[in-house]
């Protein structure tokens, strides 16, 4: 049985690509040449993901917007300098890498989105970004396979760039998740907004959206496992009582909050042990995600691979009891 409380804080290659006509090219980057690319520019007709260095999951979603893996260390932002990009948009919880991104002259904006999916007012803002800021655009989440294709699929129908039915094909060969239906359907329900609804979006674009805080961040990795072990009783599928819930979504909000947590000024001043223990709890709940991702929605796991998401919560639970051990019992 799990604890109830975790304070221890620890879908198809043959889509069409958009008409290059359909998107603008207002923001070209300047006159000076980026230096030579040592991957290739991803194109919209290209049918697989493209890892570079330092980048995994790259996916094309228009001529100049990009959806990815968040950039590791120098070769991940070197990467993105080489293929002229002036704009990185993370979708993700954790904290962006601005020291980087500014060394190379690349704009950071930080809209993250849940795994559930996202409301009109931050697709607006995210359509405003796509559409005022400077491209080439990458957008990024962790691993660059399910919330950033579902936020550039959405934006791309959106400011009329594809077709819904063009924008979850691409979402498909990005990796996205079936498991991640409302990701899905925030594409397939997209529809072009005018130009003028996106103009009233928020036009501030943060650099870094800071988490709420340690209480909140407690409240929510509470709420969080709790639904995680309503999902562990249904045999790790969808439970018949709370049938909103998302497996992999909700290990994925997990591993998200913990890693927003883990750039808390308040846990920053935390002893080393304690920072320690909440990014191996972060890293136990991505394992988690990341093995829930592969099962398609409503389907049922096979005893052996039960048998593994048990042992990974497992491995969060003692994670848990010796921080509480050590920190709050």
């Amino acid at each position: 049985m799990l604890p109830t409380t975790l304070i221890c804080i620890a879908l198809a290659q043959g889509a069409a690509s958009p008409q290059s006509s359909t998107v603008p090219h207002a923001h070209a980057p300047a006159s000076a040449a980026p230096q030579r690319a040592a991957t290739p520019l991803p194109t919209v007709d290209v049918a697989a993901p493209v890892d570079a260095p330092g980048l995994h999951n790259v996916v094309a979603f228009a001529p100049d917007v990009l959806s990815g893996s968040a950039p590791e260390g120098d070769s991940g932002f070197d990467s993105l300098k080489s293929w002229g990009v002036r704009t990185v948009i993370s979708v993700d919880g954790a904290v962006p890498d601005l020291d980087r991104a500014k060394a190379r002259g690349i704009r950071y904006v930080h809209l993250p989105i849940g795994y559930h999916g996202f409301d009109e007012a931050r697709k607006l803002e995210l359509a405003r970004a796509l559409r005022d800021l400077p491209r080439p655009v990458y957008i990024h989440c962790h691993h660059g396979k399910h919330r950033s294709a579902g936020a550039a699929g959405t934006i791309a129908v959106t400011l009329g760039w594809m077709t819904p039915e063009q924008a979850v094909a691409r979402m498909k060969v990005a990796g996205t998740a079936p498991s991640y239906s409302g990701l899905y359907r925030c594409t397939a329900e997209a529809a072009k907004v005018a130009d003028a609804a996106i103009s009233g979006a928020r036009a501030d674009f943060p650099e870094v959206s800071r988490p709420a805080g340690l209480v909140k961040g407690m409240v929510d990795i509470d709420l969080t496992w709790d639904n995680l072990k309503s999902v562990q009783k249904a045999g790790w599928t969808v439970p018949s009582d709370h049938p909103d819930l998302v497996p992999a979504a909700e290990a994925g909000r997990l591993a998200d909050t913990l890693r927003l947590l883990h750039e808390d000024a308040t846990v920053k001043t935390k002893p080393a042990e304690f920072q320690a223990l909440m990014a191996r709890n972060a890293e136990q709940a991505q394992s988690l995600e990341d093995l829930l991702a592969k099962f398609a929605a409503g389907a049922r796991p096979s005893s052996e691979d039960a048998e593994r998401l048990n042992a990974i919560a497992s491995q969060i639970t003692a994670t848990c009891k010796a921080c509480h051990a050590a920190y709050r019992d």
